[in-house]
């Protein structure tokens, strides 16, 4: 575990800035460039060698990554980031006079643009509010806490660097009352038996008197879906491919993103959204750093994200599966999307 480079020395001209940041800034790094690289070539060797083959979405995120899928956020197909801001512009202020948290924890906190809603809502009181993001950019996770830090005075800020899945064991005890948020459609990348246990673990977090906040993307028109995983600008397309940059940066391999399609559509039967990349022609790729060599024949996949898609029935279920019950339900006007509030069952 290392500490953040907001702790250390700056330039002499920012150092009692720097100092009044690192006064209200701990960032604990559980997973740093080297774990990643281990975690990666355990993926990516038994995601390779399976079949069919996959590699996990969460290599997706590298700096280039973010930047794309920021991109991809405000393409006019894809309606899942202005449904939920449009849900938090309406919530946030009865969510937190209800809730009143002291501690909030963010999981996969990318950026600042929602968190920011619920801060927003916070009324002048004097008492001071931690933030505890978790996500797996120490660079993204600096770069939200200097913006935040520097509007909202009455906050501090512990940054958890790691794996969500992994890592909520290291989340620091609760200070009082606590929300958990987990924003945008990401649960839904998730399997069933992971949600369920992703689920249980936050039912800990939070406990008898916390909530918990999740983004979930509805069940609708496919075409509509698939439009908004295959927009006309392909920004998604190259976020796809990006996941072939990042293992040859990490691992030393010799993918050439260009020589794959991007392929994404509508399972109605698992309704998901599945996205592939596929192979144009015979190849031969040589991960170098895993010692592995994978051939390709023209129209072989990659799997590379399962988008799962939900009905109120579905998180009902699902919450029930995790000893949570469901406390309230919020829909966009055009009800493509959905934030759910739930809480431990008793």
């Amino acid at each position: 575990m290392s500490k953040s480079s907001l702790q250390k020395e700056r330039a002499p001209g920012d150092r009692r800035k720097s100092l009044y940041f690192a006064s209200r800034y701990q960032c604990d790094t559980y997973l740093d460039e080297d774990s990643l690289r281990a975690l990666m070539a355990r993926d990516v060797l038994r995601g390779l060698t399976s079949f069919p083959r996959f590699l996990p979405p969460r290599y997706f995120y590298d700096d280039a990554g973010v930047e794309l899928f920021d991109q991809i956020t405000r393409l006019p197909e894809y309606y899942l980031t202005r449904a939920e801001c449009s849900i938090l512009h309406a919530l946030a202020p009865v969510l937190i006079k209800n809730v009143a948290p002291v501690d909030i924890v963010e999981l996969g906190a990318g950026g600042t643009t929602k968190i920011r809603y619920l801060l927003d809502a916070f009324k002048p009181s004097g008492r001071e509010i931690r933030y505890i993001p978790i996500d797996i950019s120490a660079r993204a996770l600096e770069q939200s806490a200097l913006e935040l830090l520097d509007d909202y005075p009455w906050l501090t800020v512990h940054a958890i660097v790691g794996d969500f899945e992994r890592e909520l064991v290291r989340v620091p005890p609760p200070r009082g009352r606590r929300l958990a948020v987990f924003f945008g459609s990401t649960l839904g990348n998730l399997e069933a038996e992971n949600r369920i246990r992703l689920l249980l673990e936050l039912r800990n977090l939070i406990g008898p008197d916390g909530q918990l906040l999740i983004g979930l993307d509805l069940v609708k028109d496919s075409r509509i879906l698939e439009k908004a995983y295959n927009d006309s600008a392909h920004v998604t397309a190259a976020f796809n491919r990006n996941i072939l940059l990042a293992v040859n940066r990490m691992l030393k391999a010799n993918f050439e993103p260009e020589a794959f399609d991007h392929l994404a559509f509508y399972n109605p039967e698992y309704t998901r959204v599945e996205m592939h990349l596929v192979s144009r022609c015979e190849q031969t790729v040589r991960v170098r750093a895993i010692e592995l060599t994978v051939h390709f024949a023209p129209g072989d996949r990659i799997w590379t994200e399962n988008c799962y898609k939900f009905t109120r029935r579905s998180v009902l279920e699902m919450f029930q599966a995790a000893s949570m019950r469901l406390c309230g339900w919020f829909e966009d006007s055009a009800g493509q999307f959905a934030l759910a509030l739930a809480k431990v069952a008793t």
